[in-house]
């Protein structure tokens, strides 16, 4: 067991992240344990700077499934880099993350560790829950993912592959971002996806080229920010000048932070029509799906119990959000 790690006291969740202090999680989780009756259980941040090398990334997984009393883990931020690292360290892999070459969770079960990807399920139950039915089939409308990491290749799994409503699919996919390896991996992962939606690939310089893209958006179409910016790094993928699409949908995957992205979209709420969605049931569907896997509980999805858990997490921790 690694030295820079103590040996968990009692049952033991960690949160493998960038600033997972600053996360409503650790006032969420306390009061979760004690409605979903799990005593004694804790949540333990571990900290990584964004692309950190691959042996602190082995140096945690290995102290979590040498530890008898850490159950598991949730991983934001280091998905694919995690998983690219420690593969080897797992003993099983479930089909998602082995699909997706990413681990947003790790769990327990027989003594063996298992790597789990949970984002294309708990991704597409926060599309399901705001997504006008029938949304793509009527509207044509297309869907711009602003970044190419863990979180929007799930985003996009559930959008192309999804067997709910196979016939509701967006006309288009478009992807940004800086980096050409991150849109590449992405490229070689939709492929073996077998769909028919058609998607476009984007390397781009700057926020400025991400105004170019929304400017040629269909209305109705669903702009995503899935860079981390107004969370992990302030700041927005786009400019002061960007134009959201007429009637469209702007979802920002993160509940705290500066959270500039979603201020541009609710500025421009009235004038363009839009639906503005923030992090906040992605982060709830998110953790309750980990939870359940870590702790081996049943928690559903919706229903008087997850209406109780979304009660208890805006009571404890919800930030507010205000508009500048």
């Amino acid at each position: 067991m690694s030295a820079a790690y103590w040996p968990a006291g009692g049952p033991t969740m960690y949160f493998i992240g960038v600033s997972t202090g600053k996360s409503s999680i650790m006032k969420v989780f306390p009061r979760w344990a004690d409605y979903l009756g799990i005593p004694g259980a804790q949540l333990k941040g571990i900290d990584f700077p964004m692309g950190a090398q691959p042996a602190a990334y082995r140096e945690a997984v290995e102290f979590i499934k040498g530890d008898p009393l850490s159950q598991g883990a949730l991983v934001t931020t280091h998905k694919l880099d995690l998983f690219a690292a420690c593969h080897d360290l797992f003993d099983e892999i479930d089909p998602h993350a082995r699909r997706l070459h990413e681990t947003s969770s790790l769990s327990k079960s027989e003594g063996k560790l298992v790597a789990h990807a949970k984002d294309p399920i708990s991704a597409g139950l926060a599309l399901d829950g705001f997504l006008p039915p029938g949304h793509w089939q009527k509207t044509g409308a297309e869907v711009f993912l602003i970044g190419a990491g863990g979180a929007s290749i799930a985003a996009t799994w559930h959008l192309m592959c999804s067997e709910k409503d196979r016939g509701n699919r967006p006309s288009r996919i478009l992807v940004s971002d800086r980096q050409p390896s991150r849109l590449a991996e992405m490229g070689r992962l939709h492929a073996s996806f077998g769909s028919t939606v058609p998607v476009e690939y984007l390397q781009i310089a700057g926020p400025a080229d991400n105004d170019a893209v929304l400017r040629r958006l269909k209305a109705g179409s669903l702009v995503v920010n899935a860079t981390g910016l107004g969370k992990d790094a302030p700041g927005s993928p786009l400019t002061r000048q960007a134009v959201f699409p007429e009637n469209g949908i702007a979802w920002e995957f993160n509940y705290r932070g500066d959270l500039v992205f979603l201020q541009q979209a609710k500025a421009q709420q009235e004038a363009r029509g839009l639906q503005v969605e923030d992090g906040w049931k992605y982060f709830i569907h998110g953790w309750t799906r980990v939870i359940a896997e870590v702790f081996h509980r049943m928690i559903p999805i919706s229903g008087k119990e997850f209406d109780q858990l979304c009660e208890i997490a805006a009571m404890a921790g919800k930030p507010s959000v205000t508009t500048r």
